[in-house]
Formats: structure tokens, sequence, C-alpha cells
């Protein structure tokens, strides 16, 4: 396994992709705009969750894949399952689509050698600490199916190397920071609510909620007493704001590009309605003709 990295030297230009479950559909649109506008100035892309799984398939160049996975694929009961979940078993079982969308659509693993450079974001169970990975043939199915396994969600434990993971949007749900520190000073992010969206943050440990107490003791039966995801878990809304403020306000000498659905998408996490998938899909499309016409018109 490629271990994190801290610099890819001079000054680059990187695509970071926020997850979402279902509200990746946006993110497809985008992205199938830029494979079909053959748009790929960056030096090297980021994604986390679904938005990991959404940039497989565009850094090999398959246009229409992410859409159909969304779209037939995750709607199916092998993926969303509320009666299993009550039976004790996955509300989303990620491997079984992860590997099943690989069945039928494979993805063209070879060109993750040749072709732009993708990191995919993890969580550590052990600290909460996130990982960036290299995203390689080799580790390809794997790094996907981790990057995606929402605790509870999905129970089943995903181990690369010795180490548990879980979805990386539990520690870093828009790595644009990360992106900073490895060199990039001209940033696209693709995010999956519209923006000016923020994440109630939760209380100080010391004033919990009942509700959060219980969280916190599913947390340890889960993964045990020694693991230190529960706290990242408590501190995810904070961090994605802190990362929503790096957006806003950019370092000297960065630019950040934001494309994000507007504010009548209307698919949440785990929407299922054909309809909605397919109209925050058309929404991913078009934000990204207009996206790729403002760079024309301001490259000329």
């Amino acid at each position: 396994m490629t271990p994190t990295i801290s610099t890819l030297g001079p000054a680059t230009s990187a695509l970071v992709v926020e997850g979402g479950a279902m509200r990746g559909i946006f993110a497809a649109g985008v992205l199938d705009q830029f494979m079909q506008a053959e748009y790929y100035p960056f030096d090297f892309a980021m994604g986390v969750s679904a938005g990991a799984t959404n940039l497989a398939s565009y850094v090999t160049r398959q246009q229409g894949r992410s859409h159909k996975i969304i779209t037939e694929y995750a709607t199916q009961r092998d993926f969303f399952n509320p009666l299993r979940a009550i039976r004790g078993g996955d509300l989303t079982d990620v491997d079984w689509l992860w590997n099943y969308a690989h069945d039928q659509l494979p993805l063209k693993t070879q060109l993750l050698s040749s072709s732009l450079p993708f990191y995919a974001v993890v969580s550590r169970v052990r600290d909460g600490e996130p990982r960036y990975l290299r995203v390689t043939p080799n580790n390809v199915h794997a790094l996907m199916v981790a990057s995606c396994a929402l605790p509870f969600a999905f129970r089943k434990p995903v181990v690369i190397e010795d180490v548990r993971y879980v979805d990386g949007g539990v520690s870093d749900s828009i790595p644009v920071r990360k992106a900073w520190e490895m060199g990039a000073r001209d940033i696209t992010v693709v995010l999956s609510r519209p923006w000016g969206y923020h994440k109630k943050e939760a209380p100080a440990a010391e004033e919990l909620t009942l509700a959060q107490r219980m969280m916190q003791r599913a947390v340890k039966r889960m993964f045990g007493d020694d693991a230190g995801i529960w706290q990242t878990m408590h501190d995810r809304a904070a961090d994605y704001n802190r990362a929503l403020e790096f957006i806003e306000n950019p370092q000297l000498g960065c630019r950040i590009n934001v494309i994000a659905p507007p504010d009548d998408f209307a698919v949440s996490r785990l929407t299922m309605n054909d309809g909605k998938l397919q109209a925050g899909y058309e929404m991913g499309v078009v934000a990204a003709e207009q996206f790729l016409k403002q760079g024309a018109v301001q490259a000329a």
C-alpha cells in the first residue's frame, strides 16, 4: 500500500470530489461531462466514498459507468435493504455493489497505472485519522469498498494490510486542505450539497445528549474500547465546516473553483427515486457545461 504523501513538489492542480452515497449522482453528471469534453487538466485527483468511486470511472475514462451504477445497481435490494439491517445485517452492502458493478461493467484497472494519479480517502479505525492512499490496479477494489464503508450501515470489517478502515467521509469529507498540503494551488472541488450548506456541530463531550452517549457505546461495541474513531465521528461536522471555510477563504496564491448542486437538488444520501436521481445527474451535466464555458471565457 502506498503511504500517505505530503507533497507532489511544484505547484499543481487538483480535482477533489466529495462523497455522499446517492448524492454522488451529481458528481457522476459532472465527471461524465468532463469526459465528454476530454477535460483532464489536473495533476492529481482525490475522492471520498462515492466521490472516490466516481473518480475511478473518470480516471479510467469510462463515461456513463457511474450513472448506471447509481441509478440501476445501487437502487437494488441487494445494496439497500432496511429489513436486512433490522435483522443485524448491512443497510448498504457496498462490497456487493462495488463487485457486482465490476462484474457487469468491468473497471479498466490497467489504466490506473498510467492515468491521472488518484487518491482515495479512508478513515483508520484505531485512531480516527484520515489516510490518503494512491489507488492502483492492485488495491483499487479494497480501497473503494473501504472508502464507502459507512459505520453501522456496512458492518463487515474492511481490513487492508492488517489495518481496519471505514468510510473516508468520517475523517475528511472534503479533502481540499490535504490537496493544498500536497502542492495544489489550483483546486476544483465537486460538492454533493448546494453551496452554502453547513453541518450542525456536535456539543462538547461533557454535553453529550442521551442519543449521542448511546451512539458512543455502540461505536465501542462495534470497534472496541481502544478504537479512536468515536471522537472523529463526534467532530465530523466541525471538520466538515472547516473544510468549507478553507474553500471560502483559500490560502494566498491558491485558487479554488467550486461545482455544487443547485438549491433544488432533491437527492439525499439514500434516495432511490429514479426521477430524482436522473434530475440530479442532469444538474451535474449542466453545472459542468457552465463551468467549462466559464473556463473557456477566462482562457480567452
